[in-house]
């Protein structure tokens, strides 16, 4: 069964999520197929969790992946970070496992897209 909020996968009998803490079928009804996460969920970000993980493996250093998901702000402050005290770098790798995890929220608040979700 999935969340019909978040499009997370959950138990059959889970009365609220344990992603998104919404509560689940209120009036008993059975949910057996998939929310679609690029139309129906308002709460997932159109940003690519692929890429925003790839970004931050190869470039987090420098906050690209910050920038890729309009955190510009906090994407320059971990540019002055690497380049003055080489602190970035750490930054970077707490990112990457947030992404991985699959916590990782853009600009407007909105988790990435899943691996798996359509384009």
């Amino acid at each position: 069964m999935f969340c019909k909020h978040c499009g997370k996968e959950i138990g059959e009998d889970v009365k609220f999520c344990p992603s998104c803490g919404k509560e689940q079928n209120p009036s008993g009804e059975s949910q057996k197929t998939a929310v679609d996460k690029t139309q129906s969920n308002e709460n997932v970000s159109p940003k690519s969790r692929t890429i925003a993980a790839l970004l931050a493996f190869f470039l987090g250093g420098l906050g690209i992946h910050r920038f890729y998901v309009g955190k510009a702000g906090t994407g320059i402050l971990q540019i002055l970070l690497t380049c003055c005290f080489g602190l970035g770098c750490i930054w970077a790798l707490v990112d990457l496992v947030v992404i991985l995890c699959g916590n990782f929220r853009d600009s407007d608040n909105k988790l990435l897209l899943d691996w798996d979700a359509k384009y």
